[in-house]
Formats: C-alpha cells, sequence, structure tokens
C-alpha cells in the first residue's frame, strides 16, 4: 500500500508511545542524564529514519524533515496531557519525576495538548501541501508564530517560576523548539507570498479609500485599540501596580495572574513588551496604504496569539490550577469574553489582511495605470 507522505509520517509519529512504554518500564532509562542522552538519541534516530525513508525521492523543502521530526514529539506531548488528566497510564509516569515535573502545570498540559493536536495536524497538512506541490507559506508563518510564543512563555516561566529548583537534564530538549521556529519563521518570511492575481485598478481603487468608507478597517482599529489598553493593563496587573483598579483585578477577576507557576506572569509581561508594539504598528498598517509587512506580520502574530490564549484561559479554568488562582464563579462570563475576544482579535485581522491584501501592496506608481497588469 503506498501511502502518502503525510500518511507515513502519522503512522510512524505514532511509534513515539512504544518509545514511551519502553522507558517507562526498564528503571534502567529513568535516570535523569539517562532521560537527556536517550531523548537527543530519539531525536536523532527519528531525523535518520526519515531521511532514509525519503531519500529515493528527497523533498527540496528542509522543512519537511522539520515537520516530520516535530509530528513524533507531538504524540509525546498529547499523551503527556492525557496522562496528566487521568485518560492514559503506564508512559508516563518515570518523567513526572525524573524528566520534566513542570509539565504536570496546567499550562503546560493546556500546552501539550495543543501542540499535539494542532501543531500536528499543521504538520500533517503542510506535509501534504509540500507533496502536492501546493504552497503553504502562511499555514507555516501561523505555525511559527504558535510554537514560538509556545516556547518563549513555557522555557522563562519554567525557570522563574516555582519549578526552578527543580529543573532536570530533560529541560535542555526543549531548546530545539525554541530555536527551531525562529529559523522557521526566517526561511518562511523570505519566501514569495501567495497572493492572488491582483489588477493595478483595483489596487489603485482600495488604496484611495479613506478609513472612514472600510468599516471593517475601522472596527479593527477600535479593536486593535481595545486590545493595546487590555494589554498595557494586564502588564501592569503582572508587575504589582499599586492601584486599587489592579488590585481588585488580580483578586476578583484573574487570579491567575499570581499563580507561583509564573507562566501567566510570564506571558502578560511579554506581551506587554512585544505584543503592545505590534498591536500599535498593526492600527498604523489599517490606516496607511502599501504597508506589506502586515501580510506576514499579522499571521505570525494570529498564531502567537492563539496559542497564549488557548493555555492561558485553559489553566486558569483548570482542576490543577489551585482553586485560590482560578476565575471566581461570579467573574467567569466577563473574563473568559475578554479572553476570548483579546485571541480573536488577532484571527480576524490576519483573515481580512490575507483575504483582500489589495491595500496593503505596494502603492502603484504615478502614471502607471495599466489595468490590464496583474500583481501575484
Amino acid at each position: 500500500m503506498d501511502l502518502p507522505r503525510e500518511g507515513w509520517i502519522f503512522l510512524f509519529s505514532l511509534s513515539a508511545l512504544g518509545v514511551l512504554y519502553t522507558m517507562n518500564n526498564v528503571p534502567a532509562f529513568q535516570e535523569p542524564f539517562v532521560i537527556l542522552e536517550i531523548g537527543v538519541a530519539v531525536l536523532v534516530a527519528v531525523f535518520l529514519l526519515v531521511f532514509l525513508a525519503v531519500r529515493h525521492r528527497p523533498p527540496k523543502d528542509p522543512l519537511f524533515y522539520v515537520f516530520a521530526e516535530f509530528s513524533f514529539t507531538c504524540i509525546i506531548d498529547l499523551t503527556s496531557a492525557l496522562e496528566y488528566d487521568g485518560f492514559a497510564s503506564g508512559f508516563m509516569e518515570f518523567y513526572r519525576t525524573t524528566g520534566e515535573p513542570y509539565l504536570g502545570t496546567a499550562y503546560a498540559i493546556m500546552m501539550c495538548y495543543w501542540d499535539g493536536i494542532v501543531h500536528f495536524l499543521l504538520y500533517l497538512i503542510m506535509v501534504r501541501r509540500m507533496a502536492n506541490k501546493k504552497p503553504y507559506r502562511s499555514m507555516g508563518i501561523f505555525w511559527a508564530g504558535s510554537l514560538f510564543a509556545n516556547m518563549i512563555v513555557f522555557v522563562p516561566g519554567i525557570v522563574l517560576g516555582k519549578y526552578g529548583s527543580e529543573i532536570r537534564p530533560a529541560f535542555w530538549l526543549n531548546m530545539p523548539f525554541l530555536f527551531v521556529p525562529i529559523g522557521g519563521a526566517i526561511a518562511l518570511f523570505r519566501r514569495q507570498r501567495e497572493l492572488p492575481s491582483i489588477s493595478t485598478a483595483k489596487i489603485e481603487r482600495d488604496q484611495r479609500k479613506s478609513l472612514f468608507s472600510r468599516p471593517l478597517d475601522m472596527l479593527l482599529i477600535i479593536l486593535l485599540l481595545g486590545a493595546i489598553g487590555v494589554t498595557l493593563f494586564r502588564g501592569f496587573v503582572a508587575l504589582n501596580c499599586p492601584l486599587d483598579v489592579c488590585f481588585t483585578y488580580i483578586n476578583k477577576y484573574e487570579p491567575y495572574l499570581k499563580d507561583p507557576v509564573a507562566y501567566p506572569r510570564v506571558m502578560m509581561l511579554l506581551f506587554l513588551f512585544y505584543a503592545t508594539p505590534l498591536l500599535a504598528v498593526f492600527t498604523y498598517g489599517l490606516r496607511t496604504p502599501g504597508c506589506t509587512w502586515m501580510l506576514d506580520w499579522t499571521v505570525f502574530f494570529a498564531g502567537a496569539a492563539a496559542q497564549c490564549q488557548w493555555s492561558h484561559i485553559g489553566a486558569s479554568l483548570h482542576p490543577r490550577t489551585a482553586f485560590m488562582y482560578r476565575i471566581p464563579k461570579e467573574a467567569w462570563w466577563p473574563v473568559i469574553a475578554l479572553n476570548l475576544l483579546y485571541a480573536g482579535i488577532p484571527q480576524i485581522l490576519a483573515l481580512r489582511c490575507t483575504r483582500s491584501p489589495s491595500f496593503f501592496m505596494k502603492p502603484v506608481p504615478e502614471g502607471q495605470g495599466n489595468h490590464e497588469k496583474k500583481y501575484t
């Protein structure tokens, strides 16, 4: 049976269960440094097996090997989340103490669900599009933003939170997942954009429209300004701002922000220092024609915001979060609505930019009004 590449990658990824089961039942494999050594060996072995499997028809895109390798680790993450939530057993008990004990936190569990489901599906879809010679650049940029945001919160949160004194050698297995999406994003940003054929006339017409004649863009600017306000406010809360309104918010609305695991605090500070400038320049890009960078950075940020908000919302409700840090019942709906809206705004903005990109194309030079010319 000749399976497509995404089919055998799916089946090959399931072999991660065999690796976990073996390590969980062989005491010699459960020593901290041995776990690190086996982890590195498995990553190398997976790469070599994938390389040998496609040597007769090697893919031209090097990201294929990244997606195949990370698909394998997605199954490990999903197994970890399922076992901590009581839906599986017999695979990850050893890892709780001698591997990465912080994977048992609510934030890490939700992060593992995202990686094991969303990232896994993205890998399979992108591999399929590679095999069919179809573009996947925008999807890849979304993945890069999602995985980078995942790790840029997770790794500092481990070091700064209550598990900072319990770091084992297996901690270093996270480093490829922190740096590879940066390289992947750079490679994808350099590739030619996937744009529909757009006539010069449409570009000219759309770029002459004022903001008042573009109600969706005006609404998005209002929402972005609101998101900036929320980002600044929650950043101040995370910095222990002494204002009464901050004290009230962290105690009566989002007490999860003071959870000693540190992930929510790290996330709010990263949003404060990095998301705030991005949201501000996005408002500029919606007002100014020809900001072609909007077509990429909005997608990258959409991936980051989706992953972070999924983990943040899920962890603030998860039973593994201490009751005192969960969202109070009386504040449940407004807090959840606020977080869902905060996650949704970047998705709507990215869709607006990628589905109707003419406003963001480079302005047509004066006197070049050839209506037959197409931009792709």
